[in-house]
C-alpha cells in the first residue's frame, strides 16, 4: 500500500478521533448517546472510497479496543466495544466500505441526492441496523424496544448525511480529480 493512502487512512481515522472530542448528548431510554463521530464515517466513505474508508475505520475500531479513548466524552477499551454501543462502532467499517463502493459507483455522475442516498445507506442503514441488532442482544432487549430507541438518532444522523453530502460536493466542484476514473486508477494518479 502507498505511503499516500496510509496517510489518508491515518488522516480520517484521527479526524474521526477529533470528533470524539466533542462531548456525547444523552438521550432518554437508551445507554447509547449521540455523537458527531458518524459524520467522520460518512465523510471517510464518501471521500476515500470503500477499500481507503473501510480501512481507516478500521484503524479507528483496532485503536478503541486497544484502549484508547477517541470516542465520545473519552471512552476507549474492549469494554465499550462489548456495551450497548458497540455494535454501532463496529459496523464503522462496513458503513464506511458501503458508503465508498456507492460513492465510486456514482462518482462519475456525482450529484448531492447521489451523495446523500450514499450517505443514508451506509452512513444510516448500515450503522443502525448492525447497532440495533447488537443493542437488542446486549441488552437482552426486545428488537422492538431498541428500533425504538434507535429513533432518537435518526434526526441527527440525516442532518449529518446532508452535511457529509455537501461537503463532498462541494470538494468534488474543487478538485474534481478527486473523483475521476476507477478507484485503482485514481489511487495511481495518487500515488
Amino acid at each position: 500500500m502507498k505511503t499516500r493512502n496510509v496517510m489518508y487512512m491515518a488522516m480520517f481515522a484521527a479526524v474521526v478521533g477529533v470528533l470524539g472530542l466533542l462531548p456525547p448528548i444523552p438521550i432518554p431510554l437508551t445507554p447509547v448517546p449521540i455523537t458527531a463521530q458518524t459524520l467522520g464515517v460518512m465523510l471517510a466513505g464518501s471521500l476515500l472510497g470503500a477499500r481507503l474508508g473501510g480501512g481507516s475505520m478500521l484503524i479507528v475500531v483496532f485503536l478503541i479496543s486497544a484502549g484508547m479513548p477517541l470516542l465520545s466524552g473519552g471512552r476507549g477499551g474492549i469494554g465499550v466495544l462489548l456495551g450497548p454501543s458497540g455494535g454501532y462502532i463496529l459496523s464503522w467499517p462496513i458503513a464506511a466500505f458501503i458508503t465508498g463502493w456507492i460513492m465510486e459507483k456514482v462518482s462519475q455522475k456525482l450529484s448531492l441526492s447521489r451523495a446523500f442516498a450514499a450517505n443514508v445507506a451506509g452512513g444510516l442503514l448500515v450503522i443502525h441496523s448492525c447497532g440495533t441488532i447488537y443493542h437488542s442482544l446486549i441488552a437482552e432487549l426486545p428488537l422492538e424496544a431498541a428500533v425504538i430507541q434507535t429513533l432518537g438518532f435518526l434526526p441527527g444522523d440525516t442532518a449529518k448525511a446532508a452535511a457529509a453530502s455537501y461537503t463532498v460536493v462541494k470538494i468534488a466542484h474543487y478538485h474534481p480529480f478527486l473523483f475521476k476514473g476507477k478507484p485503482s486508477e485514481r489511487e495511481k494518479a495518487a500515488g
